[in-house]
């Protein structure tokens, strides 16, 4: 084919990386070693005059990436091919007669743009030697077709030993000569459209096991694959960006560069929702224009779909923007040296997965840029590592970034996704990580303005624990939270109606900012008036002042937060010893929630359980567990799955909820009422978890539906007390199970 003759290259040195990138933008057909035996074999002739390559590219519209493994393949097979036709004896005219045109042909053209086809068609011609030398009668012409076979033994042997053929021999079953589909089974280039900087590998594995596939919003297409050889699944994704026109391609293209002019500055990234909404219009209306100016018409759906492509791919984070609308997700992590590795991410139902996604080092470095500038925090040689917080369109995420010299190879990411919707305790129900009994505990210790600290491993669902704590909390209230990295949901409990005031501290591993430290930021609290108060993480000097003022009772209203920490002792622990609060105001804390990942006999499964519930006694002097200062008022059972009531909790054993009480008249010196109180919140929370169910309705178990729920349950309570005198439990689930019924009504009508 006269193009493939006229094709440019250049070899491009990244890092460790030589790579050989053809460009085939003026060629009439698609690059593909696979699929093409001109493109296969004048890339092995560009192997040979170029030793070394470890990565081909060809670029037409989009980026075809061989890599390292693929690549080793054919300059093996290159450097073979080149060794054996350099070899004039073994090959001479002398040697092996009239046969030379046979396996010149076969040497010089065949070996390069077909070697699978060329070791079938060695073999077959060696069986045909053998046959004729059985049957030749002449001892002279025997003796050729014996050196003839010697000859090509020889050959066969050497490609035997290439790892190419050993690829392929598994697939010579039913081989038909020249057909390509044998190399598809081998050679799976990434793709990299020119927009983007993120490579996919597009094409399924050929030896993996579909076991699931859902679609993200309308035309994201996840497949879930079981590998062979590895525990670990592949999360496959396929984006609508992949699966453009070439029109359309080109119209994004030239989008991306226009746009690409105009450098963001960090005053635009102060308000990342408005910026975006600004690029989206002036994306809508070039991708309009540029569609017009090449008379192509598109659809208004069309053009919406380009816009949004385009915003990821220049003010956005390309495709981590699509993993993050997935809400099977929780964590995406990305390691160095980019550009060789796949992403990885931990998902609900198959746990550690690879993705068939690998970023670029030039995606890396623009994800870093974007994210020192949203965040106002450094990122470099004194400051290594950034904490941060992404927050996109329907989702959001915490973001750790470590780069040189704490990190030698380059940048490393991990994004840890929350719901954009708060978690509730009803929705924890449903997915077994409490019990409605516990619900209905937290719910009485959040009405009677305790203090709670939740613990637990990393992952271990503190964070959407306390988040849904949160929402246990009357919107009569004023709520303050603290945070250094923003993951509480504070502006989906702003637009329910909530009273919230954020407020973001110091990231206690930055320095030289100008944010305010955490300590500074709690005794700001102190003359912000009476709230209650979420600490998003007490991991530094904050605690102090944090017990300091629960000490002194400034805070008179709900204090919670969360702590590494795998039990109550490693709690105390940590306050005491590590973070270095005093013993005595360590005792400002109430209860102890421990919530911890629960693991599978195999290793291959784990599940989010709350494992404890304790309070802290006010009674000890130095060493709480020495001295009987823990009280567990629950503790989970491994054998039911279930988070029990201790024996203490049944009997009443409790100082904190008797203390409780004791500021209610009806409940004063009555454990019997504040036990048929916890019953009644307890069933409340059952109820909404069977009417979502039962109605198939998820959406009940939201904050939206369980705020207005508990709002209910208040004004039931309250419309009970004036009416009987009492809080008449079941008076009380009448009132609120009428309301619910009315209100499902309307859902189902």
């Amino acid at each position: 084919m006269p193009e493939e003759e006229n094709l440019s290259y250049e070899i491009v040195r990244e890092g460790d990386e030589t790579i050989l990138r053809v460009d085939y933008e003026k060629a009439t057909t698609i690059p593909s070693i696979e699929d093409s035996p001109v493109c296969m074999a004048k890339t092995c002739e560009k192997l040979i005059e170029n030793p070394g390559i470890s990565k081909i590219i060809f670029y037409q519209k989009r980026d075809y990436e061989y890599d390292y493994e693929q690549t080793q393949l054919l300059v093996e097979m290159s450097r073979l091919a080149n060794q054996l036709v350099k070899q004039k004896q073994l090959l001479s005219y002398e040697n092996i007669g009239n046969n030379y045109p046979e396996l010149q042909g076969i040497l010089y053209s065949e070996l390069r743009s077909d070697p699978i086809a060329a070791y079938v068609h060695l073999r077959r011609t060696l069986r045909r030697e053998h046959i004729r030398a059985e049957r030749e009668i002449d001892e002279q012409r025997i003796e050729l077709h014996k050196r003839y076979g010697m000859v090509l033994k020889y050959v066969i042997r050497q490609l035997e030993k290439t790892k190419l053929i050993a690829l392929a021999k598994a697939h010579l079953v039913q081989y038909r000569l020249h057909d390509r589909e044998i190399y598809r089974k081998i050679f799976n280039p990434t793709i990299k459209p020119d927009f983007m900087f993120t490579k996919l590998m597009a094409a399924y594995p050929l030896d993996g096991e579909e076991i699931d596939s859902y679609t993200i919003g309308k035309d994201t297409e996840v497949t879930i694959f079981k590998l062979p050889r590895t525990v670990q699944y592949l999360y496959h994704l396929m984006p609508p960006e992949f699966k453009l026109s070439e029109e359309k391609y080109e119209i994004l293209d030239n989008a991306r560069k226009i746009i690409a002019e105009h450098k963001p500055e960090r005053s635009e990234f102060v308000d990342p929702e408005r910026m975006r909404s600004v690029f989206y219009n002036v994306g809508n209306d070039l991708v309009e224009e540029l569609a017009g100016y090449r008379n192509i018409r598109l659809k208004l759906k069309e053009i919406e779909e380009l816009t949004q492509i385009l915003v990821r791919y220049t003010i956005g984070f390309g495709l981590i923007e699509v993993l993050l609308q997935d809400e099977k997700l929780q964590d995406i992590t990305i390691n160095s040296p980019m550009g060789q590795i796949p992403m990885f991410v931990v998902h609900q139902d198959y746990e550690y997965c690879m993705t068939n996604i690998i970023p670029t080092i030039s995606e890396g470095d623009s994800w870093a840029s974007k994210l020192r500038l949203m965040s106002g925090r450094p990122l470099d040689e004194a400051n290594p590592i950034l904490d941060t917080e992404l927050i996109i369109p329907g989702a959001m995420a915490r973001v750790a970034v470590i780069s040189p010299p704490i990190n030698p190879t380059g940048l490393a990411y991990a994004f840890r996704r929350h719901r954009d919707k708060p978690w509730t305790l009803p929705l924890m129900i449903n997915n077994r990580m409490i019990n409605p009994l516990f619900a209905g505990v937290l719910s009485f210790a959040i009405d009677g303005s305790r203090s709670l600290l939740v613990a637990g491993t990393r992952s271990a669902g503190k964070t959407s624990l306390l988040g849904a704590i949160m929402t246990e909390i009357m919107r009569k209230y004023r709520v303050i939270t603290i945070e250094d990295t923003l993951e509480l949901p504070v502006a989906s409990l702003r637009k329910l109606g909530y009273n919230i005031q954020s407020m973001k501290v110091a990231s206690a591993m930055t320095h030289g900012t100008t944010e305010v430290s955490a300590d500074e930021g709690i005794r700001t609290t102190l003359r912000l008036g009476d709230s209650a108060l979420i600490v998003g993480e007490v991991r530094s000097v904050e605690a102090r002042a944090l017990y300091e003022a629960m000490r002194v009772g400034a805070l008179a209203n709900v204090v919670a937060g969360t702590i590494h920490g795998d039990s109550p002792y490693g709690v105390f622990d940590r306050v005491v010893n590590d973070l270095q609060v005093p013993r005595t105001s360590f005792k400002a804390t109430d209860l102890i929630i421990v919530t911890n990942p629960i693991r599978s006999a195999d290793g291959m499964h784990r599940w989010r359980r709350v494992t404890q519930l304790t309070e802290v006694g006010k009674y000890w002097e130095q060493d709480p567990l020495l001295e009987h200062g823990f009280r567990d008022l629950f503790k989970y059972d491994p054998k039911s799955d279930e988070l029990e009531p201790t024996q203490d909790m049944i009997n009443g054993e409790s100082d904190i909820l008797k203390a409780i009480a004791g500021n209610v008249r009806d409940w004063a010196g009555d454990w019997n009422s504040v036990w048929d109180n916890i019953l009644l919140r307890a069933k409340v929370k059952q109820t909404i978890v069977e009417y979502a169910n039962k109605l198939g309705k998820p959406e009940l178990l939201e904050a939206a539906f369980v705020i207005l729920a508990n709002d209910e349950f208040h004004k039931a309570s309250d419309k009970i007390k004036d009416e009987t005198g009492t809080l008449d439990s079941k008076k009380i689930f009448s009132e609120w199970e009428n309301w619910l019924k009315r209100e499902t009504a309307k859902l189902i009508m």
